[in-house]
């Protein structure tokens, strides 16, 4: 998909120059695109055509959705018999717990995504239309509309004296601001969590395990998030001259988007550098499992704290809900997060050697990179080949998933027949 979009951007109609973009440039769009991340080296709007904004567009539904979930839908319209084969991987790419049921599964995951995409793109139309124009306005409302949804934060709001300036022109709308937001959450919660809703609706008790962590940590995430910035970041000196109201709806999207969105309503080079730091903490906890997000997912953060209470509370196994956590979980967390963390600090520290940007910029791109966020404070454009191609790295890899890059890597490996002797280690 990311060498497809590549060539697609390429072409000398994709760009409002003549000729085509650079190749490194298509590479990182395309990249960026497909894997859901936001972080661009051109403004969208100004720099691509009409042609080369739908290249971004499909590439942002596909990478979104899944490229196995699209590829099955596909098939399904096709006519063509899924198999067992096609169905178990369906399983794994939507985090279903079962087979049984995986087709169904498709077809409500689609028929829903479509529909919010719908519904999100009428209520932005609303704004949209009067200011654009029909024709324009109903591109504008369906391009941010799905990428919103599929946490791309792509944007076409800039313009020649302002570019790449995001939502930041409707930081007081509750319409666009408070539809985008919304999206960005229902996008983000999870495929499967949408089927829970649709089958038990508020009988909560009825919902999965993974359904219960997904809905209480994100909840969780947002309120805290929304604390801190409304009653610390944006009450600092830079932000007077906004209004009670707009301050409000500024907190509240701004722990919204960090949750790997990348739109934003306000300038974020005029973060406070703790609040740039709470971001960026919020990025890499990212989305939910199943989802149009990326990130270590909050299944991952939820089972991880759960450890921890476990062993505070000196349990032998980490419960929640009235279930136990297997201990596989635990396992799997613990690597994925020490994965994360790694490859993050050292994106980092690389890019920032690199390019000579401050630490605390170049871990807020490399954060928003491996999180598929697409938040900047401005400094994509200016980096350096190498630099760019890390942040494609970490992309592809928050957007692939930890697991599935560490199965991947180890899959020629035996499994272990035998146990050597255990001997005790003391730690902490």
């Amino acid at each position: 998909m990311i060498l497809t979009g590549t060539a697609l951007l390429m072409l000398p109609w994709s760009t409002s120059e003549w000729g085509g973009a650079a190749p490194l440039d298509a590479l990182f769009t395309a990249a960026s695109a497909t894997c859901v991340t936001g972080l661009v080296v051109h403004d969208t709007a100004l720099y691509w055509t009409p042609f080369g904004q739908g290249v971004i567009l499909a590439l942002i539904q596909v990478g979104g959705m899944g490229v196995v979930t699209v590829a099955v839908a596909v098939s399904m319209l096709a006519g063509k018999k899924i198999g067992l084969k096609q169905r178990w991987i369906m399983q794994e790419s939507i985090s279903a717990p079962q087979v049984g049921g995986i087709v169904r599964q498709t077809r409500f995951i689609l028929k829903t995504a479509l529909l919010i995409e719908t519904v999100g793109a009428m209520l932005l139309a609303l704004r949209l239309c009067p200011r654009f124009g029909l024709g324009k306005g109903l591109w504008y409302a369906v391009f941010h509309s799905v990428s919103a949804v599929c946490n791309a934060g792509f944007d076409l709001m800039g313009t020649a004296a302002a570019p790449c300036v995001s939502l930041t022109g409707y930081v007081g709308d509750p319409l666009v601001s408070g539809t985008v937001a919304l999206l960005i959450v229902l996008g983000g919660v999870g495929f499967l969590t949408w089927h829970d809703v649709r089958q038990h609706g508020v009988h909560l008790r009825r919902y999965r395990l993974q359904s219960k962590l997904i809905l209480s940590t994100t909840l969780a995430l947002l309120l805290g998030a929304f604390l801190f910035f409304w009653l610390y970041e944006f009450r600092q000196p830079q932000w007077r001259g906004l209004s009670a109201g707009e301050r409000g709806l500024a907190a509240m999207f701004q722990a919204v988007t960090p949750r790997t969105a990348g739109f934003n309503t306000v300038d974020l080079k005029d973060l406070s550098q703790p609040g740039q730091l709470f971001t960026i903490a919020l990025m890499l906890a990212g989305g939910s499992p199943g989802s149009t997000a990326g990130g270590f997912k909050t299944t991952t953060l939820a089972v991880m704290l759960l450890g921890v209470g476990a062993i505070f509370r000196r349990r032998d196994n980490a419960c929640c809900f009235g279930r136990r956590v297997p201990d596989e979980a635990l396992r799997s967390a613990s690597a994925i997060f020490l994965l994360y963390i790694l490859l993050f600090l050292t994106g980092g520290m690389l890019i920032s050697g690199l390019d000579g940007v401050p630490i605390l910029s170049a871990l807020f791109e490399s954060a928003s990179a491996i999180g598929t966020v697409g938040l900047s404070l401005g400094i994509t454009a200016e980096l350096s080949a190498a630099s760019r191609l890390i942040l494609i790295f970490l992309m592809y890899f928050g957007r692939v998933g930890g697991l599935t890059m560490i199965y991947a890597v180890a899959s020629g490996a035996a499994p272990g027949i035998s146990q050597l002797p255990r001997e005790r280690v003391t730690v902490g």
